[in-house]
């Protein structure tokens, strides 16, 4: 069994541990007296818009925040799930088996009746990379029934307010290989929500431009 306790971060040291020996982050739902770790916590994410707490430990951030976030999140620069401490974000990009294991697939079985779905458009895929997209500034927006995060801010015309991007995958930084494999097979879903627009596939071109700056160099 991997051990997940040994080099917890400070703040996570305080969570519930699961029967796996995992240590179970805040946002994770209990169902029947167990943690489900494919439902979030409503009052977690309450928790988090009203009082800028991360969404793994649960306690009070400083000035930054960090989205652990797949490679179309860098790209259309939305979340559907709220920022974290650096620590507690590298360390569910490390060791969280669907982010270290590309061939982890979401369970949907035994799913609670009418859960409710994430805002946004969901990629129901492993992206294989996982990024850690460090910011100072994030807004939230309301999207039909939910809300989603907007990671940075985006200056009229211009790129988004990023201070550095970390990419992960198998547990390890992510090559550069890797990660444009991941942009190259997510890319369709995207355009396919585009349609025929032409404004919204000019506009995904750019953001897609702005999001390879932050590629890793090898």
């Amino acid at each position: 069994m991997p051990d997940y306790t040994s080099n917890l971060p400070p703040r996570m040291r305080g969570l519930p541990i699961d029967e796996a020996g995992r240590p179970v982050p805040k946002f994770v739902e209990w169902i029947d007296g167990k943690p489900d770790f494919r439902i979030m916590s409503s009052k977690q994410l309450r928790d988090s818009v009203m009082h800028r707490y991360c969404w793994v430990c649960g306690q009070q951030m400083g000035a930054h925040a960090v989205f652990t976030a797949g490679p179309m999140c860098l790209i259309n620069l939305n979340s559907a799930e709220p920022p974290s401490h650096y620590e507690c974000a590298l360390y569910s990009a490390t060791h969280c088996p669907f982010l270290t294991n590309p061939n982890k697939v979401r369970r949907e079985g035994n799913m609670p009746e009418d859960p409710q779905e994430p805002a946004g458009m969901m990629i129901a895929r492993n992206p294989g990379v996982t990024a850690l997209i460090v910011v100072k500034h994030w807004t939230v927006w309301r999207e039909g029934s939910g809300i989603l995060f907007n990671i940075g801010t985006r200056r009229l015309n211009g790129p988004a307010e990023i201070e550095r991007v970390e990419w992960y995958a198998y547990g390890r930084p992510a090559t550069r290989e890797e990660v444009v494999n991941s942009i190259d097979t997510g890319m369709p879903a995207l355009v396919d929500a585009c349609g025929t627009d032409q404004l919204a596939l000019t506009m995904l071109a750019r953001m897609v431009d702005d999001a390879r700056k932050w590629l890793p160099d090898a």
